[in-house]
């Protein structure tokens, strides 16, 4: 894959912008999975000064497609799990600066992404949570790590096992997000906050940050979920949830 269909990547000045656009909530997909790791692949050559992940339309992302994940079989599954490990693994282990513009409805797996960020800015409108356990859909290996390393036992207990979506401010709270900013100024404060963090020395940043996260990598391959991953509770889990 040469092309980007669902994902923008645009420079700001020394800055960049990974925009999702995948209407209508952002979705994961093996393709969005996919350009994902091209993303990454394309930024780890150019190793812009910082980078901004943003959604669009309302939402940052929705996380898994509830839609086509419960019709994978079972190597389409393996390719999922993969593909999520891969995603949050390489963004939360990039060695430069990267901020989430939290751009609206963040949920499941997209909350994840949003987690995966060294800071992130959210709207003042939207829901949050981490409600994987709502669709039946179990966690891959590097979802659960980024969730544990990135939220403290009390608030990832509630979220991940609460499976409720909360409020911007809630979220907050738990530290699930850094700032609150209105929707329309999310992506140009994730900016100043990118150019901030750019500012730092640059070798250092990638070196103190790799000591703060140790690399989730060797997680990939080891995710017991390669094996199974969607159980007989998903598909009318998720089937229910698209219905409300």
């Amino acid at each position: 894959m040469s092309e980007l269909r669902h994902l923008s990547i645009e420079r700001r000045g020394e800055l960049v912008v990974v925009r999702i656009e995948r209407p209508p909530a952002n979705a994961m997909d093996l393709e969005l999975l996919e350009e994902g790791a091209l993303a990454l692949d394309r930024l780890h050559d150019q190793r812009p000064a910082g980078t901004v992940i943003a959604g669009t339309g309302g939402f940052f992302s929705a996380g898994v497609d509830l839609k086509f994940a419960p019709t994978l079989d079972r190597e389409g599954q393996r390719r999922m799990v993969a593909g999520i490990n891969r995603l949050f693994a390489g963004w939360h282990g990039f060695p430069g600066p990267v901020v989430c513009a939290v751009t609206g409805h963040a949920i499941a797996g997209g909350l994840i992404l949003a987690l995966c960020g060294d800071y992130r800015v959210g709207s003042t409108e939207g829901k949050l949570g981490l409600t994987e356990l709502r669709a039946g859909v179990p966690y891959p290996a590097v979802a659960m790590a980024v969730v544990k390393a990135e939220l403290g036992p009390a608030s990832a207990r509630r979220l991940v096992l609460g499976a409720e979506l909360v409020d911007p401010q809630e979220a907050l709270t738990l530290g699930a997000l850094d700032e609150l900013a209105p929707p329309d100024q999310v992506l140009e404060r994730a900016l100043e906050v990118a150019g901030e963090l750019a500012a730092l020395p640059g070798a250092a940043y990638a070196t103190v940050k790799r000591q703060l996260r140790p690399p989730l990598s060797p997680l990939v391959e080891e995710d017991p979920l390669l094996d199974g991953w969607l159980g007989g509770e998903a598909a009318g889990a998720a089937s229910a949830i698209l219905d409300r």
